[in-house]
């Protein structure tokens, strides 16, 4: 029996189309890029864990994609358990080694031991027991089966890169990346375990200039692909600012892990998440006002004033926040931007300035985001380096443009020329129009083969070729030849330098 063939949940084949249009958002975001002087690199799929872990949070810290060991690593686990807590483990490890390659695969300790539940252990006390083992001796197993993992983004990627590479470096070092990442989430609309992210950031400087900069290509790279967003920006100094107000300073990840899913799950189980983590009732109520505040700028900025009066931190996020609003008002930007109290980008590396973009006529989620962050480099070694980038997300801005229909027409095919295949003569002659026509800048394709007109007709049509060349003997004689455009059916007899005319205009 043949094998179903399938790919893992939350990845996807491209079909050609659907490249030759990621092709145009790749292409769209790296042109703004290199305008702004931004250079690219590349990181490898996978890094260590000692790189990664730590560096997202709780919760992303539980979305990475664990590689396990290469090699026969099994066989060398049993002795070092015996010698960890050799009185302990000696009569588990009959009954741990036979399940723990089941173990390693799907990581469910229950799914793992429960088909042989009663034959294996007398009782469920023994099972939990050694459960409980196998959690207390979980680092020393982690390490054994697995020392790699996927990248979670290209962020942390990039801040070891710079202090690898740092005697190869510029400073501020403007540098953009466009790589897929992987993150073990539930697959829904607009999330994937695997996806593309399009990052760029400036490192090596403080200057709240590099925000402006970014927003400005957020601004040119969504106007450019037709896409009408609201660019949404806040601070984390804010947000501590208003963490030290309402006397929960301490509780500063909690409140912006909670904040930051305001648009999911509303403001009613936000504030019901912030007292599971034991926010007190007060701190709530202080809290509320603040994140429903409303009206213009320049009614928002004086009151926060007020309320961050006594905290510094807070001031100064408030500031910053000022200084890069005042040089947007003078760009008069194409997209809209507004100040977002709500928004808090729950990786907790971020320490300044923080951005999210939305789309405005699809509801999708975030489609480009991120922040600065003060020393990030710092777990590395490379202290006091601060840096700001942002990422777009390039699978959603391609569902955000295909459920809008902004595509643009020339990027629905791979050619805009057919040549049509009449037979040897025909395709010997009709191979040196074609190289005409490539070095005239057309992109054009000769069929391979002398089939039915019918067929080669049906062929342009299913790749979305615009026009049809037919030459003939007739047409070779004559020097005419017949253009058809598919959109529109209508037929052209012309010579080559007005057929080129035609299809380039």
């Amino acid at each position: 029996m043949a094998q179903k063939s399938s790919i893992p949940k939350g990845t996807r084949d491209f079909s050609p189309v659907e490249m030759v249009r990621r092709n145009y958002i790749f292409n769209t975001i790296k042109t703004v890029f290199q305008n702004y002087g931004y250079l690219p690199i590349e990181t490898p799929a996978m890094e260590n864990l000692s790189t990664l872990t730590g560096k997202y949070g709780e919760e992303g810290d539980r979305l990475l994609f664990k590689i396990l060991n290469s090699g026969d690593f099994l066989s060398k686990i049993n002795a070092p358990i015996q010698e960890i807590e050799s009185n302990t483990l000696t009569e588990f490890t009959a009954k741990i080694l036979p399940s723990l390659k089941t173990l390693t695969k799907n990581f469910e300790l229950y799914d793992a031991f429960e088909p042989d539940l009663d034959s294996q252990f007398k009782s469920w006390a023994e099972f939990t027991d050694l459960i409980g083992l196998l959690e207390k001796h979980f680092n020393f197993f982690s390490k054994t089966i697995t020392e790699k993992g996927l990248r979670y983004d290209l962020t942390v990627p990039f801040a070891r890169y710079v202090v690898q590479h740092l005697n190869e470096i510029s400073f501020p070092f403007k540098r953009y990346q466009i790589q897929p990442v992987w993150r073990a989430d539930r697959p829904q609309k607009g999330r994937y375990r695997e996806f593309y992210q399009c990052d760029v950031d400036v490192i090596g400087s403080d200057s709240l200039l590099n925000e402006v900069e970014l927003i400005r290509m957020i601004d040119e790279v969504f106007a450019t692909l037709g896409v009408d967003v609201t660019i949404k920006i806040n601070n984390r100094k804010i947000l501590s600012g208003i963490a030290e107000i309402i006397g929960a300073p301490d509780k500063m990840i909690d409140i912006t892990v909670a904040i930051d899913k305001m648009d999911k799950i509303g403001f009613e189980m936000v504030i019901e998440e912030l007292k599971s983590k034991d926010l007190s009732d007060e701190a709530i109520e202080k809290l509320k006002p603040i994140l429903q505040l409303k009206g213009l700028l320049k009614e928002k900025f004086p009151k926060l004033m007020e309320i961050l009066k006594d905290s510094e931190t807070g001031l100064k996020g408030l500031e910053e926040t000022m200084t890069v609003m005042r040089y947007l008002k003078d760009l008069q930007l194409k997209s809209k931007w507004c100040l977002d109290l709500t928004l808090a980008r729950g990786l907790e590396y971020y320490t300044g300035s923080i951005i999210e973009v939305t789309a405005n006529d699809v509801q999708i989620g975030s489609v480009c985001g991120g922040g600065r962050y003060d020393d990030l480099t710092g777990i590395f070694g490379l202290s006091d380096v601060s840096g700001v980038g942002v990422s777009f997300g390039a699978d959603r801005i391609y569902d955000v443009l295909n459920e809008l229909n902004l595509f643009p027409e020339e990027v629905q095919s791979s050619s805009e020329v057919l040549l049509v295949n009449f037979g040897e003569k025909e395709a010997a002659f009709s191979l040196m129009i074609d190289k005409k026509l490539k070095e005239s800048g057309i992109k054009s394709e000769l069929y391979p083969d002398p089939a039915k007109m019918k067929k080669q007709m049906k062929y342009a049509d299913q790749k979305g070729i615009k026009y049809v060349l037919l030459i003939g003997e007739e047409e070779m004689n004559s020097g005419v030849y017949s253009l058809k455009n598919m959109k529109q059916g209508d037929q052209t007899k012309a010579r080559l330098e007005e057929i080129i005319s035609i299809i380039k205009s």
